[in-house]
């Protein structure tokens, strides 16, 4: 309905960002119900297969820029404890894009994926922690006379600028492409 709606108002979809996620329960593999698991998945990879699938009919005749939010959890950052459901989802989010970069370059429809890291949203509002999280959680030790780098969040004005620029000719020739924008969060 909405991209009825949009080719109503425009008569044209040039570019769609899916930008579909929540973290969900976090918590140990153990004690996640599949109930909890099935929610992450379907809000977040579901949500993202049927914006672009739906996108698609309208993208093809003119060509435009489908730009996928997945996460540095499920691509290169695995440290999150507790959040399997959300870094699988974001994993797929990751490999849903490549290979529909690859089958959609065929009518001038560029798929890219952005990987943030910690951004400050209110996304950590809708998360629920379980007191069993504290059962796989391991303390990070530094050695002596050594500190860590300092990490900031980002902004999300910073993201949509990444987003801007993906959606615009200037990046008219990325396509299937992971971009991280996490202030080095994910080297740490």
């Amino acid at each position: 309905a909405a991209m009825e709606q949009m080719m109503k108002q425009r008569g044209r979809v040039d570019v769609v960002f899916a930008n579909a996620g929540i973290n969900g329960v976090v918590t140990p593999i153990e004690f996640l119900s599949p109930e909890e698991w099935e929610h992450t998945l379907s809000t977040t990879l579901k949500g993202t297969f049927l914006t672009v699938k739906y996108a698609i009919p309208y993208m093809k005749e003119k060509g435009g820029s489908i730009i996928i939010t997945s996460s540095i959890n499920g691509s290169r950052g695995f440290s999150s404890f507790g959040m399997s459901a959300y870094a699988t989802s974001k994993a797929g989010q990751f490999a849903f894009g490549k290979m529909a970069a690859l089958e959609l370059a065929k009518y001038r429809i560029r798929v890219n994926v952005i990987c943030p890291g910690s951004i400050e949203t209110n996304i950590d509002q809708s998360t629920v922690k379980t007191p069993e999280l504290k059962e796989i959680e391991i303390p990070v030790k530094y050695p002596q006379g050594s500190q860590p780098l300092e990490h900031q969040p980002g902004k999300p004005e910073q993201v949509a600028e990444l987003v801007h620029f993906l959606a615009s000719g200037l990046s008219s020739h990325i396509t299937g492409t992971e971009i991280y924008i996490d202030g080095a969060e994910s080297l740490i």
